[in-house]
């Protein structure tokens, strides 16, 4: 396979990169024994003291451990100090965007201006900008004091449920859009508040314990400053979700022109991921399948038997509580606490669909420092919605994935069938030449026939969600998949789940045909309309 990185016009982009889990590297082995020591870590600084201020390092110092010190000298990218656990980093310098994102008890001070997301999805702990930020400052914090003296951009604490945003300047339009608790203090221009918004003069117990919150002798808020914070929701109408029009069971599997195989032939139905290079570590998955499953402590079984061997052996995609084989799931509802298990997983999974637009700077900073903490040789990739399917395979040959999964349930109502070829036309013209490889995500457990057919249609795995919470059902279900999925090959006349080709696959109706631009039975050629340019 030729394996294609980035283009050469982008070394720039590879250096500063590569700088960047260099720095973490360096830093992760120090930090426990400078917070015993009470020491501070200096980055930008030489042995002798001489000032070499950074330019541009992007997600430096992830998951500082409580007592740890760091301070930092130059200009610093995104995702810097984010997914914090106690410890204290300073700035000398700006900051990109997202700085100290999904926090969780760090103390951060940026000595100059900030980017857009500061503090997005933190949980505890405080943010000091001491010279404006962008836009959506706050964005879904659920708890913690984020502290800004100078302007803000627009939609400051948009979608936050807890905390507390200061802002000692103007801020922008749509402050506190969509939020549903936390309080919003202003001291300066505020304009008026969208709908589910109050606007309020702020009282003096709440100045008083603000004050005291932000402990700084040289600024205090004054009694002028005003409060934003979520009103009466209880009239929210709830929005009925949106999901897939079918599932698979008009499309058919039929042989080519290969013998059926004897009942006794071996099938291979393994899947290999992560094949980068010699030294990563590939994951094997014995089904071409990643069960999706809400906490792996459902997965830990203490009776051995031959159907714990099956579960014990297949990966998984787990929300919390993976285990040394599972991809963990990262998305924004687990994202503070999730970087906690990232060293004893398996792989990482992001889930692009909650999550704010990012420029390519803004993913290789949250890439840096989720696989810092992850490890460089474990597989990770994206996942997101089939009606952003080009943006997510370009992304992810971009920023060398390992897989990308492409969601049917996103809420577009497009059906497994007209996925098809959507996905088959984005991986031809965006995966080809990469290691990135290309699954989906159905709404439904999958069957041996499900698997067979997503597969045939060019997808190396697919994910879906598990039959029952019950470890015995988990088991026969993987169990029965396996057997069921060899007789299919068996019937075709393959031997290797690879073999199988779009050449297998029929519509079995007129509708299917249409929108999959699969073989009509029968008709046995694709609708003429796929034939028109």
């Amino acid at each position: 396979m030729v394996i294609l990185l980035r283009p050469h016009f982008m070394a720039d982009a590879l250096d500063v990169v590569t700088r960047s889990f260099n720095i973490n590297n360096k830093l992760g082995p120090k930090l426990e024994a400078a917070a015993e020591q009470n020491a501070i870590l200096r980055i930008g600084w030489t042995n002798a003291g001489d000032p070499v201020p950074k330019n541009g390092e992007l997600g430096l110092c992830p998951a500082i451990p409580e007592g740890a010190k760091i301070r930092a000298l130059g200009t610093l990218g995104s995702w810097t100090a984010a997914f914090g656990k106690g410890g204290t980093f300073t700035i000398q310098g700006d900051a990109g965007s997202f700085l100290g994102a999904a926090n969780n008890g760090n103390v951060i001070t940026c000595e100059r201006s900030a980017g857009n997301y500061a503090g997005f999805a933190m949980a505890s702990g405080k943010i000091s900008v001491l010279d404006g930020c962008g836009d959506d400052l706050g964005s879904c914090m659920s708890g913690g004091l984020i502290v800004v003296r100078g302007n803000a951009g627009l939609r400051v604490g948009g979608g936050m449920s807890g905390g507390i945003v200061v802002v000692d300047g103007d801020i922008g339009n749509d402050p506190g859009a969509g939020m549903t608790g936390g309080k919003i203090i202003v001291n300066g221009r505020c304009p008026n508040p969208p709908d589910g918004v109050v606007l309020r003069p702020i009282s003096e117990a709440e100045l008083a314990d603000l004050n005291k919150d932000i402990n700084d002798e040289n600024f205090q808020i004054p009694n002028d400053s005003v409060c934003l914070e979520a009103s009466d929701l209880s009239n929210t109408p709830t929005k009925e979700r949106v999901v897939s029009a079918g599932d698979l069971s008009m499309i058919g599997l039929v042989p080519t022109n290969n013998s059926r195989n004897m009942p006794y032939a071996t099938c291979d139905t393994v899947a290999l991921l992560g094949e980068r290079s010699e030294s990563n570590t590939p994951i094997a998955l014995p089904l071409p399948l990643f069960p999706v499953i809400q906490d792996g402590n459902l997965l830990a079984n203490n009776k051995k038997n031959n159907s714990s061997k099956v579960v014990e052996n297949q990966p998984f995609i787990v929300h919390n509580n993976p285990r040394n084989i599972d991809f963990l799931s990262l998305h924004i509802d687990n994202l503070v606490h999730a970087t906690d298990t990232l060293s004893s997983c398996g792989g990482a999974l992001i889930d692009m669909t909650g999550m704010p637009s990012m420029n390519a700077e803004e993913i290789d900073g949250m890439l840096v420092a989720i696989r810092s903490l992850l490890g460089l040789e474990k597989p990770f990739g994206f996942s997101d919605g089939v009606g952003r399917i080009e943006s997510l395979h370009s992304s992810a040959a971009y920023h060398n994935c390992d897989i990308a999964v492409c969601v049917i349930e996103d809420e577009t109502g497009i059906s497994e069938a007209a996925s098809l070829p959507l996905i088959g036309r984005s991986t031809k013209s965006n995966l080809a030449n990469t290691y990135t490889e290309s699954g989906v995500s159905i709404g439904f457990s999958a069957s041996a026939d499900d698997l067979a057919k997503l597969c045939a249609a060019g997808l190396k795995f697919v994910c879906c969600s598990i039959p029952a919470d019950d470890y015995q059902i988990i088991a026969d279900w993987l169990s029965n998949l396996h057997a069921e999925l060899s007789e299919t090959l068996q019937r075709l006349g393959l031997e290797s789940i690879d073999a199988l080709s779009r050449q297998n696959l029929r519509a079995l109706d007129y509708e299917t045909a249409a929108v999959s631009g699969l073989r009509l039975t029968g008709y046995e050629r694709p609708l003429p309309h796929w034939f028109a340019r």
